[in-house]
């Protein structure tokens, strides 16, 4: 019986239990590598913060944009001992990294300076491309005969987007006139959708499952789709979000926005990149109407920090990348390939330049006989506003037709302001800098494209070989050509006849009869108190606020919210007359956002 026992415990050991071990040991060693590679990921990310921030802060001192120091950087740290593959799907990028960068792009560009400019931002973003791409695609038809004209052209749509990164930086550092960053920042915005939609129809063609007219069709389907997905979400975000109380929930939900809006536009077979841009514009200029104070200057920070991580931490990620397709073709060709490669490359480079170039001086051209045009024709117009005026006195369309008649006004004044001419003309052409988009739709070409891993590599060569041409040339265009921002004292002029518009505001809603039907009297401490801090807002920050009485007083915080309100309603009117210029609107928003926040927290003083 004992002996039956100790046999059968035995059997069960040598059963059960070793498998039990096994699999147990297996999960470990499994569980053990995922964590070895979770903490690799960890420190390279919070390497790659490191050197981003470090980057950033020697480029105002060396006078480099930050891209051109974080390649050189990841160029330098691929060739080390030990250096780790870092493996990267394009797909990654465009993504998990390009709708972010594009909505945190768009929703800060204000949609009067994307209207007033539409015509230099379409002209480069869209037909510069498409010129660009077709002029590279036969270049390289033409210098590779065994490369035929679909694989070509889609190499071509992957170059010519560029990348408003380091050439606003720059722009911004040295004083640029506010225009000439915003056609840089709308280039970048829809120039990526173009070049995108572009690229997808010549791989499609490549395959021979595409016409020319069904690639226009694709093409035209492309922007219409993304439009309208771009539109409806965007309403759809700015009317839920509108509706929390809370303002961290609606500023969680704005993370996902440009992937709902990238991903939903894509699934449709549209542009995910014009979704993202078109969402990011709407909720962008909805934002002052329809969010918190506090709500805005979070998402502005939070947008911010994760634009300036993804953009430069892409930057950083290219030139370390940089050493593969080196090695790459090197063995396939050797040396011969390589110089062959990077001398093709080169030449891109210079096509391109040439191209952007002979595109911008007729461009400018026939928007100045635009320009004297509109000009001419707002003289005509003017002539006839009062009687416009007279004619719509008392009807219920009086209010949008005077809008409209300021609107009109203000953009005339806006073409005397700040035309753009030949200087102006000569930065475009001189910022053509390559980034992000062609780093990553290099790598999308489909595996069956001849030549692929030079195609890929003559990429990289344009857009490291762009960033370090334009980074170190148009710092010394832009000293050279004199071209100063616009003049602080008619700013500072446009901001104090703005803050009087408030104020006159202000003292006509302090005596709004209606102010206290419902609630108790107001007591004439808090009014007074209400109307010293108004009168000093134009005068000091620190002191607009300086109250008088007890610092919880409710009626003190209640009649403070009612005179916000109402500055801010004559805000909206201001910026939707285009009376103003956006770097005045956006620092008279700044101030009452301030106040605003000052409020909701119950701080009185």
């Amino acid at each position: 019986m004992h002996a039956q026992v100790a046999k059968w415990q035995t059997r069960t050991v040598q059963v059960r239990v070793p498998e039990r071990a096994c699999g147990f040991k297996s999960h470990l060693a499994h569980r053990g590598r995922f964590y070895d590679v979770l903490v690799e990921l960890a420190l390279l990310g919070a390497a790659a913060v490191v050197l981003v921030v470090a980057a950033a802060g020697f480029s105002r001192k060396l006078g480099v944009a930050s891209p051109l120091i974080l390649v050189a950087v990841g160029a330098g740290m691929s060739y080390l001992p030990g250096a780790p593959e870092i493996p990267i799907e394009p797909e990654w990028i465009l993504i998990l990294v390009l709708p972010p960068l594009l909505y945190s792009a768009a929703v800060n560009v204000p949609l009067m300076d994307f209207r007033r400019n539409m015509t230099p931002i379409v002209g480069l973003g869209v037909l510069a491309v498409i010129i660009s791409a077709f002029a590279i695609g036969f270049l390289l038809f033409v210098l590779t005969p065994d490369l035929d004209f679909a694989a070509a052209l889609a190499l071509g749509a992957v170059v010519s987007p560029t990348d408003a990164v380091a050439a606003t930086s720059i722009a911004k550092r040295l004083g640029l006139p506010h225009r000439l960053v915003t056609v840089l920042e709308g280039e970048s915005l829809i120039n990526d959708a173009s070049a995108l939609v572009l690229l997808k129809t010549a791989i499609a063609a490549i395959g021979g499952t595409v016409s020319l007219g069904g690639a226009i069709g694709q093409f035209g389907l492309a922007v219409v789709v993304g439009v309208a997905v771009g539109l409806v979400l965007g309403a759809a975000s700015v009317w839920v979000r509108a509706r929390f109380t809370d303002d961290l929930l609606g500023t969680a939900l704005s993370f996902i926005v440009p992937f709902l809006a990238y991903i939903g536009a894509e699934r449709f077979g549209g542009s995910g990149v014009i979704g993202v841009v078109v969402a990011g514009l709407l909720i962008g200029h909805q934002s002052a109407r329809r969010f918190s104070a506090r709500t805005r200057v979070s998402e502005r920070m939070n947008w911010r920090t994760i634009q300036f991580v993804l953009e430069n931490g892409v930057f950083l990620l290219m030139g370390y990348q940089l050493h593969v397709y080196v090695a790459d073709v090197h063995e396939q060709y050797g040396n011969d390939g390589l110089i062959w490669t990077f001398g093709v490359g080169l030449l891109l480079v210079i096509a391109l330049i040439v191209v952007r170039a002979i595109f911008v001086a007729p461009m400018l051209g026939w928007m100045r006989l635009q320009d004297r045009r509109r000009l001419a024709a707002g003289e005509r117009m003017r002539e006839a506003e009062d009687a416009i005026r007279e004619r719509a006195r008392g009807s219920r369309g009086e209010e949008r037709i005077d809008r409209m008649l300021r609107r009109r006004g203000a953009d005339l004044e806006f073409l005397r302001r700040e035309g753009l001419g030949w200087r102006g003309g000569t930065v475009l052409a001189s910022a053509g800098m390559r980034g992000v988009v062609t780093v990553a739709a290099a790598q999308a070409l489909p595996a069956s494209v001849p030549f692929r891993s030079e195609l890929i590599l003559m990429a990289f060569v344009v857009a490291v070989v762009t960033l370090a041409v334009g980074g170190l040339t148009l710092p010394v265009i832009i000293r050279a050509l004199g071209l100063r921002p616009a003049d602080e004292e008619a700013l500072a002029a446009e901001r104090t006849e703005l803050l009087d518009e408030l104020m006159g505001v202000t003292l006509e809603a302090l005596r709004n009869p209606a102010l206290g039907e419902d609630d108790e009297h107001i007591e004439e401490a808090v009014l007074e108190i209400v109307r010293r801090e108004n009168a000093e807002l134009g005068r000091s920050v620190q002191e607009r606020f300086a109250a008088v009485g007890d610092p919880e007083h409710e009626q003190l915080r209640r009649l403070r919210a009612f005179v916000l309100e109402a500055q801010r309603g004559a805000l909206l009117d201001a910026r939707s007359s285009g009376a103003y210029s956006s770097a005045t609107i956006n620092a008279i928003q700044a101030v009452l956002d301030q106040a605003e926040m000052r409020i909701t927290r119950g701080d009185t003083h």
